[in-house]
């Protein structure tokens, strides 16, 4: 299976310029051959802008998710992207998973909130979100959950075997990047798309380095520090005899 990751400038507000590019990329990412394209964390309305984080999300069958969907079924293509939602008087750091054909696959709120600025503007999320797509097994976490093993264990235990991880990590973390999701995605033998943003917002620089990245922890696709848009075929050859076991050999520690 094809996916394409969509490393983009961030949001900053503008709606409309957003998903314009959206259906620009999407439509790209289709024409390659791509059957999902990731794109990075708080897509809508924009990572750092906590003023608008309240005033602008949107609900579960909102303009933004309708949207988003109609693009997906437009281009035929799945679609994976983060956005802030409204539930009630609560508002979630969120990503949903579309199909080709604009149906929602999975819909999943960030467990692991990060800093003041996303502790104050969003509630915790509490449950993991896995789907089907392609013959595959796949899951949705955000950013920082990414970070904590114990999330991506538990969804090794699910079964899952591609984790699809919109992000808007800073500069100065490409440490995530170049060393935690290969680890991560070595441990539990399962392919970690990590989608990022690059340039600036509010004062915010953000770091690239998007990628994309084999169960045996090789790196299928990666960027570097300005727009673009990685596709490659996560049928990655692995020698079987080379995947961690870890989650057979695990032991719990002696008390």
């Amino acid at each position: 299976m094809k996916l394409a990751l969509c490393q983009t400038s961030p949001t900053d507000g503008d709606i409309e310029a957003a998903l314009a590019r959206l259906d620009t990329m999407l439509a790209a990412a289709a024409l390659a051959g791509a059957r999902m394209a990731v794109f990075p964390e708080l897509y809508l309305p924009g990572y750092n802008r906590p003023d608008l984080h309240q005033t602008l999300a949107q609900p579960q069958g909102g303009d933004w998710m309708l949207k988003a969907a109609s693009l997906a079924a437009r281009h035929h293509i799945g679609l994976t992207l983060g956005w802030a939602e409204r539930d009630g008087d609560t508002c979630y750091n969120a990503a949903t998973a579309f199909g080709p054909d604009g149906a929602t696959l999975a819909h999943y709120r960030k467990i692991q909130l990060y800093g003041p600025m996303e502790q104050k503007s969003f509630a915790f999320g509490n449950s993991y979100a896995t789907f089907n797509f392609e013959g595959r097994t796949c899951a949705l976490l955000i950013c920082y959950d990414v970070e904590f093993a114990h999330h991506v264990r538990a969804l090794a235990e699910r079964g899952v075997e591609l984790l699809l991880v919109p992000t808007a990590n800073p500069a100065g973390f490409e440490h995530v990047s170049r060393h935690i999701i290969p680890a991560r995605a070595s441990e539990y033998a399962m392919t970690v798309a990590y989608a990022n943003y690059c340039g600036s917002e509010q004062g915010l620089a953000f770091g690239g380095h998007s990628l994309i990245s084999a169960p045996d922890g090789a790196a299928l696709a990666s960027a570097h520090t300005t727009e673009t848009m990685l596709i490659t075929d996560t049928a990655h050859p692995v020698d079987p005899s080379r995947l961690s076991t870890q989650l057979i050999d695990y032991r719990e520690t002696p008390q």
